[in-house]
C-alpha cells in the first residue's frame, strides 16, 4: 500500500509545486494561445512487454486529468517490475572526433561504459566515463552515465551498447567535408503537436539537430524530464543533439531551490569545457565549416559577466578562411513582432548584439515565441547586410500552443511570419552558399513554407572593409532579395 501511495504523493506535490512556481511567472496577456495540449507521459520502457506499451495523456493544469494521471502510475507501478538496465539515451558532439553518450539507469551500480564498433554486434572499443545524480525535493533521478567515445571516422555509422547489456544502437557521425545539413527545432514539448514534429523531421535525414531552449516543459514535475527523454530517445540517440537551455528549465523556486538548472545541467551536459566556458549554460563547437555558439538568456550577459568575455574570446578566436559559417543560438528573441514576449530579449541584445556583429555573425536562431518568424539581415533595428539573418523557431510543439497574434502593420524588418508547427532545416551546401528551409507540420507531408539562400558574409569584401566604420554598405545581399 505504501507502494501505491507513492507515486499519488509526488504528482500532488509536483502539480502544487508547479502551479506555486507558476504564480512568480510573469503573465502577458497581450496576446492569445488556443486552450493547452495535453502532455503525453511516455511510460518506462521495461522488459516486461505489456508495461512497455503504457502512454497515458497528463496534463497538470485540470484536476481531472491530475486524478486521471495519479491513477495511471499507480497502475503502472502495480504492474511493472522495472528490470532495464538504461534509458533516456542521447548522443551530443564533444570536440572535433568524439561523441558523448548519456543515458540513465535505476541500477545505481550500472557501469558507466560504452562498447561500439562499425559493424552491429562487433564491439572492438570500450570507453569508461562518469556518472552522476540529483535530487529535486522528493524527487531523485537516476544514475546519469556520460561517456565520451572515440576517435570517431566522419560520416560512419557507429554500433553502439550502454553499460555492458541492453538493445543495440546506433548513430552516424557528420561528414568530414559539406555540405552539411542542420536540424533546428525550438520549445519542444512532449504534446501530440511534438510528435508530430518529430516524425516530420525524421522523414528526412540529417547530420546535426540544433535546439535553442526549452526542451522537456517539466517546469519542477521532475517525471517529465524521464519522460522526455523516453520520447526522444529514438531521435536523439541516432544523431547528435546540441541544446541549450530557456526559460522552462529554470526550475527556480523562492528560497527551497533557488539556483536553477539542476536537471537541465545534470541530464543534457554539453561541450563547454572543451570550449573554455565555465558553464554548461552557454558553449560553442566546430562541425564542418561551421562554428556554432549556444548562448545563455537566462545567465548573466552583461558586459562584466563571464558570459560575455567567454563570447569576445570565443568570437575573436574563429579563423574565418577555415570556418566560413558562424551560427548562434538563444533562446529569447532579440527581434520579435509577435505580440508575444515583446522586449523580453531586448537587454541581452543590447549587452551582446555589437558582439556578433563585428563578428560578422551569419545566422542567429532564436525560440521563446511559439510562432515562426524571418527577418533581414540586421544590425541595430535597422537593415544592414552584414548583419545577422534573425530567424524565431519557437514552434515545435511546446503544451502551451501557439502565439497567434502578430504586431500589425507588419515592420519592413520581418520577411515572413506565421504561427504554425514545425521545423526548420540549414543545408550549409558550401563556404559560400547555404539554404534555409521552413516546413510547416500541420500538412500530412513534409511542406516547405519558407525558403531563401544565404550567403555567407566571411566572402564579402565589403562587409570586411567597414568592420570600422559606423554606415553599412549601400547595397544588398542576394539572400535578401
Amino acid at each position: 500500500m505504501e507502494k501505491s501511495l507513492h507515486p499519488l504523493i509526488t504528482s500532488v506535490f509536483f502539480f502544487l509545486l508547479q502551479f506555486t512556481s507558476q504564480c512568480y511567472a510573469s503573465k502577458d496577456e497581450s496576446y492569445s494561445r488556443p486552450p493547452a495540449r495535453n502532455i503525453i507521459f511516455t511510460a518506462h520502457h521495461g522488459l516486461e512487454s505489456e508495461a512497455q506499451q503504457v502512454n497515458f495523456f497528463l496534463s497538470l493544469h485540470l484536476v481531472a486529468d491530475i486524478i486521471q494521471c495519479v491513477i495511471c502510475r499507480i497502475c503502472l507501478a502495480q504492474r511493472q517490475r522495472i528490470t532495464d538496465v538504461w534509458f533516456q539515451v542521447h548522443v551530443s558532439l564533444v570536440g572535433r572526433d568524439h561523441m558523448r553518450v548519456t543515458w540513465i539507469t535505476d541500477d545505481k551500480h550500472a557501469p558507466s561504459t560504452v562498447e561500439y564498433g562499425k559493424q552491429p554486434g562487433t564491439y572492438n572499443a570500450m570507453a569508461t566515463g562518469d556518472h552522476t545524480s540529483y535530487r529535486y525535493f522528493f524527487y531523485s533521478s537516476g544514475k546519469i552515465h556520460h561517456v565520451k567515445i572515440g576517435p570517431l571516422e566522419p560520416g560512419t555509422t557507429y554500433y553502439y551498447r550502454c553499460g555492458g547489456s541492453g538493445p543495440e544502437l546506433s548513430f552516424k557521425t557528420p561528414p568530414a567535408t559539406l555540405p552539411l545539413e542542420f536540424v533546428v527545432i525550438g520549445d519542444l514539448g512532449q504534446t501530440g503537436w511534438t510528435n508530430s514534429t518529430l516524425a516530420h523531421l525524421n522523414s528526412r535525414d540529417y547530420d546535426v539537430l540544433l535546439l535553442p531552449g526549452d526542451l522537456s516543459y517539466a517546469d519542477t514535475n521532475q517525471p517529465l524530464w524521464d519522460s522526455f527523454g523516453r520520447l526522444v530517445e529514438k531521435y536523439a540517440s541516432q544523431r547528435p543533439w546540441m541544446v541549450t537551455e530557456g526559460n522552462h528549465e529554470t526550475e527556480i523556486f523562492p528560497i527551497i531551490q533557488p539556483h536553477g538548472f539542476k536537471a537541465y545541467n545534470a541530464r543534457w551536459l554539453m561541450p563547454y569545457e572543451e570550449s573554455n566556458s565555465s558553464s554548461n549554460l552557454y558553449y560553442s563547437f566546430n562541425v564542418v565549416g561551421t562554428h556554432v555558439i549556444m548562448l545563455g538568456s537566462y545567465t548573466d550577459f552583461d558586459e562584466h559577466s563571464q558570459q560575455y568575455k567567454w563570447l569576445e574570446a570565443d568570437l575573436g578566436s574563429i579563423d574565418r578562411k577555415k570556418t566560413p559559417w558562424v551560427i548562434v543560438l538563444l533562446h529569447a528573441p532579440w527581434y520579435n513582432t509577435n505580440n508575444a514576449h515583446q522586449g523580453e530579449g531586448e537587454s541581452m541584445r543590447k549587452a551582446m548584439e555589437e558582439l556578433l556583429y563585428k563578428a560578422r555573425v551569419d545566422v542567429v536562431f532564436a525560440g521563446h515565441v511559439h510562432a515562426y518568424e524571418r527577418f533581414t539581415r540586421i544590425y541595430d533595428n535597422k537593415v544592414d547586410p552584414c548583419g545577422p539573418m534573425y530567424i524565431t523557431i519557437g514552434d515545435g510543439g511546446n503544451r502551451e500552443g501557439l502565439a497567434l497574434t502578430f504586431k500589425n502593420p507588419a515592420s519592413p524588418l520581418s520577411l515572413y511570419r506565421e504561427a504554425s508547427f514545425g521545423h526548420g532545416r540549414l543545408r550549409i551546401m558550401d563556404e559560400t552558399r547555404a539554404h534555409w528551409s521552413w516546413h510547416r507540420n500541420n500538412d500530412s507531408n513534409l511542406f516547405t513554407a519558407d525558403e531563401v539562400w544565404l550567403d555567407s558574409i566571411s566572402t564579402s569584401t565589403a562587409c570586411w572593409a567597414i568592420e570600422d566604420e559606423k554606415e553599412p554598405p549601400k547595397f544588398i545581399a542576394n539572400d535578401e532579395l
